[in-house]
């Protein structure tokens, strides 16, 4: 067995690329372990947790290739990597015979198309000129790319504004627009709800929920994580809620977003309450009301029946064991802290004290370098094997997020992990939150099938997900039970 490390000196590729490329170079003859990333801290940790000896010279900016195999594999692989780097970055179709050459700015793309918006995923420190490009092209934006600069972010939303725009992000994951799906979206229903979403997945379970209840949504214009922050003041969020107010085709219109500033959540609220259009609140916060309460608010508001929200119960029950501790590990920054809201609410404000945690793998810290855990699990995957290796812990809480640009079979990878939890501690009880429809490209009810074979709970409303695991930790109340 042996080890090749190497340092390509500024060799930027997007985390997409690299995690296909590592997957591929993975799955070949010989090849135990390989990893192609950005030298960020993160990965860095991650390949000496791997065992790799990596460069003390290796740089963010700098591409770090690792791979451990058999003999004359090794130099397989290594012959393979280029072509694997090259084909993996070759945008589709360029190539072809008579291919007309692709745009190289964002405003010639503009020039060729009527397109309205413009998606934009690029490191965020470089996002800035391509945004401002499409804005004086005439669209719309929405910035996929997270770690932008703050100040930038209020200049680029100014600008949107003077010119009659909205800038969707940074960090936007989620939006739909004329039915378009752009980012993780689900494949939901038209339908009278609008949604301004300060959240990607707050948006996506309540897109799914009202799905699930036959209620559709006309657009969902995502704004980013912090818009409603103090240095932002919401100004995508006012300038969304103007729009949807003046879209005939949507009847009611959805704020959903992580908790807001206080002055700010003052301010939309004012602006709502001028609208025409009746404005729902949905901001998963210590004294508001949880997501899945929100989707039932509007479902009485359009005068619709709330139905069951869909559970799929495992035939394995794990006995609640006093003293231990619930861990929760998310891929949604919403659902997490929708999820530790009900936990501070139901066990007390002192939840780290007694060794309960809720980690957001999506935040900014995690995928710097990396693909959202939504497209690359490997980071959450380890953190199973290690809760679950920790006696202390006794319940596993997970969400799981389907959709389009979501990784195409989440429970290929997660189930077994799982299944070998459940064999290794038979005490440990594992919880998920499914948030998908089942029409989604992943099929949910096929992804909920698998997970609650390897032993979970599965349920669709991250709210029932996250009181079922309370309910089995010492002292918290029924599941149901409201807190």
């Amino acid at each position: 067995m042996s080890d090749w490390v190497e340092v390509r000196p500024g060799g930027y590729h997007d985390s997409v690329t690299l995690m296909r490329v590592s997957r591929s170079l993975s799955e070949r003859p010989g090849v135990v372990a390989a990893m192609v990333a950005m030298g960020t801290g993160l990965n860095r940790e991650m390949l000496e947790r791997m065992g790799f000896a990596v460069p003390a010279d290796a740089g963010p900016d700098d591409l770090v290739v690792a791979v451990r195999a058999d003999g004359d594999r090794l130099g397989e692989a290594r012959d393979a990597l280029d072509g694997l780097l090259r084909d993996a970055s070759r945008p589709a179709g360029t190539g072809a015979p008579g291919a007309e050459a692709p745009p190289r700015t964002t405003a010639s793309a503009a020039a060729r198309t009527d397109a309205t918006v413009a998606l934009l995923s690029v490191p965020g420190p470089h996002v800035f000129p391509e945004a401002m490009d499409a804005l004086d092209a005439g669209l719309n934006v929405m910035i996929f790319s997270d770690n932008v600069p703050l100040a930038q972010e209020v200049l680029l939303k100014e600008a949107a504004a003077r010119r009659g725009l909205i800038v969707m992000g940074p960090d936007c994951g989620t939006a739909v627009v004329c039915g378009a799906g752009l980012g993780f979206a689900n494949a939901v229903r038209p339908g009278p709800v609008g949604m301004v979403a300060a959240s990607g997945t707050g948006a996506q379970q309540l897109m799914c929920l009202l799905d699930e209840a036959d209620v559709g949504v006309s657009h969902v214009l995502g704004v980013g994580g912090r818009d409603l922050s103090p240095e932002v003041s919401g100004r995508s969020a006012l300038s969304a809620l103007a729009a949807l107010d003046a879209d005939p085709g949507t009847e009611l219109i959805v704020l959903v977003s992580k908790p807001p500033a206080p002055q700010v959540a003052d301010l939309i609220r004012e602006a709502a309450r001028r609208l025409d259009t009746p404005v729902v609140f949905a901001l998963p916060t210590a004294g508001e009301d949880d997501l899945t309460t929100a989707a039932e608010r509007v479902l009485k508001a359009l005068r619709k029946t709330v139905p069951e929200w869909p559970r799929w119960t495992a035939s394995r029950r794990p006995a609640p064991v006093a003293g231990r501790a619930l861990r929760g590990l998310f891929a949604g920054g919403t659902l997490r802290d929708e999820a530790e809201t009900i936990a501070r609410n139901a066990l007390g404000w002192d939840l780290e004290t007694r060794g309960h945690r809720f980690t957001d793998f999506g935040d900014d810290a995690y995928t710097r370098g990396r693909a959202h855990p939504m497209i690359d699990p490997t980071l959450r995957l380890e953190a199973v094997r290690t809760e679950a290796s920790d006696t202390g812990c006794g319940v596993l809480l997970l969400d799981v997020v389907l959709g389009h640009g979501a990784e195409p079979d989440p429970a290929a990878a997660l189930a077994p992990a799982l299944a070998d939890a459940a064999r290794d501690r038979p005490d440990l009880a594992v919880v998920v939150s499914l948030c998908g429809t089942p029409a989604d490209p992943q099929d949910r009810d096929r992804q909920a099938a698998a997970l609650r074979g390897a032993g979970a709970d599965v349920f669709a409303s991250n709210a029932q997900a996250t009181r079922h695991a309370l309910s089995m930790i010492e002292a918290a109340p029924a599941e149901g039970t409201p807190g």
